[in-house]
């Protein structure tokens, strides 16, 4: 079962705080705050549920004679069970796009984010603006060389990296405020999003505010497209998207 958060309003700034590099970040802020189990999350953001969990938890595997321990690379907002917040599922979201063939070297990346973050002096690096910048250049850079990417895999990975910074909003503060997850192969580029302010932080049609749940569980249910489209007032295009999105792999 999810965990909901208590509600504040758009643009409200909790009066506990923490500094980050030259910003404070709020740290009552819902965003924060536990809401996903980590099958919603891995559902929520297209990611097989064993690789996030090893993101989340980490994964022990064989090494010479002997297991070693990859350590986590998200800190869950609720621990144990591990829960997520909305700001964890920006960070898995950045994490999906630095997958290669091989999936995601754990060691490399952890190197390469204490790197960039070390060198630009901030925290959470996979929560930040810089990303867009300094911080994802000298994140690339980095995770390229350890991990050997040729030449056409950087370019391969810069591509996909920015693609999924621009399913991102910020906010005034510089913090994510807003995702559009990947739904698949679909006629626009942002049909879902996942908004803290809207139901939940459940995925909702952009601009909507109805689940995409809803409207699957009602295509499931046998009802006419045309009279869910009339119940919500939306487009025989705005279901198809819906049903794209949660029944995609």
């Amino acid at each position: 079962m999810s965990l909901n958060w208590p509600r504040l309003g758009v643009g409200t700034m909790p009066t506990a705080q923490f500094l980050i590099g030259a910003r404070t970040m709020p740290k009552t802020d819902i965003r924060d705050q536990p809401a996903y189990t980590l099958a919603e999350a891995a559902r929520y953001l297209k990611v097989a549920p064993a690789t996030l969990r090893s993101w989340v938890i980490g994964r022990t595997y064989p090494k010479g004679s002997g297991l070693a321990h990859a350590s986590a690379l998200i800190d869950p907002a609720h621990n144990p069970p591990p829960t997520l917040s909305f700001w964890n599922l920006i960070e898995a979201h950045v994490l999906r796009s630095l997958r290669t063939d091989h999936g995601v070297s754990m060691d490399a990346l952890r190197k390469s984010i204490k790197y960039a973050q070390h060198t630009l002096k901030i925290d959470r690096l996979l929560l930040r603006t810089e990303l867009r910048t300094d911080g994802g250049r000298l994140l690339l850079e980095r995770y390229g060389e350890l991990i050997e990417l040729s030449a056409s895999g950087q370019m391969a990975i810069r591509r996909t990296f920015n693609e999924h910074l621009a399913r991102v909003d910020w906010d005034e503060w510089q913090f994510p405020v807003r995702l559009y997850p990947f739904a698949g192969v679909t006629q626009r580029d942002r049909p879902v999003s996942i908004d803290p302010q809207v139901a939940f932080g459940r995925p909702t049609l952009n601009g909507k505010g109805v689940t995409t749940a809803t409207i699957a569980s009602r295509i499931d249910a046998g009802e006419l497209v045309a009279d869910i489209a009339d119940d919500y007032d939306l487009t025989e295009q705005d279901i198809e998207e819906a049903v794209l999105y949660e029944r995609a792999a």
